[in-house]
Formats: C-alpha cells, structure tokens, sequence
C-alpha cells in the first residue's frame, strides 16, 4: 500500500504565492503518479491561529504537519515568506524542489 501523507498549505490572503505552490504541489504529484493524496489548503487570519497551525510565513507547506524547509520556525507574524531556491529568494519554493521534496518522502 502507498504511503499516505497529509499535505497542506497555510496561508494568509495577502500572500499572491499560496494558490500557485498549492498548484504545484498537485502537478508534482500527478508526476509522481500520486495524484491520490490531496493537497489541504488552510487561511489563516490571526496570529493565534497561525502559530497553532504550525504557519511560518505564507505559503507554509505542512507534510504531516512538520515543514520540512530551512526556517520554517512557526510564527504568529502574518507574513508572507522567503524561500532559498536555486534561483535566488522566491517567494515559493520551485518546483524542482518541490519534486525532490516529495519523491524523497514518498519513497521512504
């Protein structure tokens, strides 16, 4: 049986980057032929809510509720975030990294 993970995307309206990474976490896994596992998407609107979501700045990508990306500490600062990426800082991880990412937990 494949490995079933919980995946989600907390975000806050401001942020433009949150639909496109939700987006690109659901094509990578139709490329990885797990186009099964949904992607969750979470708004949240207080800081006390953030910091309960495990929200480090929007997009926060949850894979079992743990973000597996550099300086994902939970804040209940409602911000958007910088991600290191082969580019230079985005304000989404790339897809690349997104592949990687999943291919790696996926196979484990």
């Amino acid at each position: 049986m494949p490995e079933q993970i919980t995946i989600e995307v907390v975000h806050i309206d401001e942020c433009p980057n949150w639909a496109e990474t939700a987006e690109d976490l659901r094509g990578v896994l139709a490329e990885l032929g797990r186009d099964d596992l949904a992607v969750d998407v979470r708004r949240v609107t207080t800081g006390s809510e953030a910091l309960a979501a495990g929200f480090a700045g929007s997009p926060t990508i949850l894979l079992d509720g743990h973000d597996p990306f550099p300086h994902g500490e939970p804040t209940g600062e409602l911000a958007c975030r910088v991600y290191i990426t082969e580019a230079g800082l985005r304000g989404r991880p790339s897809r690349e990294q997104l592949h990687a990412l999943l291919a790696g937990r996926l196979a484990a």
